[in-house]
């Protein structure tokens, strides 16, 4: 059975719309697939109760526990590898993953960026694509490799930016699109498997 790992750091609302479409989809009958586990960074996050709710296996490993960033992605690492991921999602996972962790899920993890990538990598999409005039915005799926934002395009969505949009407002109509592009993706990348 393919098993997906999501990573979250907050409230994890993409984490939810996947699961959703999980469940909605019969993603476990049409492709013997499942959420198994989701994992934060943050034992607080809101998104681990969302989890347990739906009987997912959910737990923080807390970076702050750790003295080095290969110290963290090494405890990570073991709690994903229960699981036997076939596909780890990155869902509103706040950390920048060292060189060999990417490397151990090369072609299994992948990532959604509020942006239309090559454009705006990193922080503050939202702003920069305003401070730079342009006309469309949106959001990339892609797979995770060792440079930042910037792995092979697996999906992208694309939306105007409207006359008066504040950075807020696009973020809020970018992350309702994430919704809807991220299962998408998955569900292709699982057709695929």
């Amino acid at each position: 059975m393919p098993n997906i790992v999501i990573l979250i750091s907050g409230a994890g609302s993409n984490m939810a719309a996947i699961v959703q479409a999980c469940e909605k989809e019969r993603w476990g009958e049409r492709f013997g697939a499942r959420v198994a586990a989701v994992i934060s960074n943050r034992p607080d996050a809101q998104g681990l109760e969302f989890a347990q709710e739906r009987g997912i296996a959910a737990e923080a490993v807390d970076h702050k526990a750790f003295d080095s960033r290969e110290d963290f992605d090494a405890a990570l690492a073991k709690a994903i590898d229960r699981h036997e991921p076939a596909l780890l999602v990155l869902a509103g996972f706040m950390r920048i993953l060292t060189p060999g962790f990417v490397k151990r899920y090369e072609g299994r993890m992948v990532n959604i960026h509020p942006s239309l990538l090559p454009a705006f990598a990193g922080l503050n999409t939202h702003q920069r694509a305003l401070d730079a005039g342009c006309k469309v915005a949106g959001v990339t799926v892609h797979r995770v490799t060792d440079d930042l934002d910037h792995g092979p395009i697996l999906a992208q969505a694309v939306m105007p930016i409207l006359r008066g949009d504040t950075a807020q407002a696009l973020a809020a109509r970018a992350l309702s699109q994430e919704h809807i592009l991220y299962p998408k993706a998955i569900r292709e990348l699982l057709e695929a498997l």
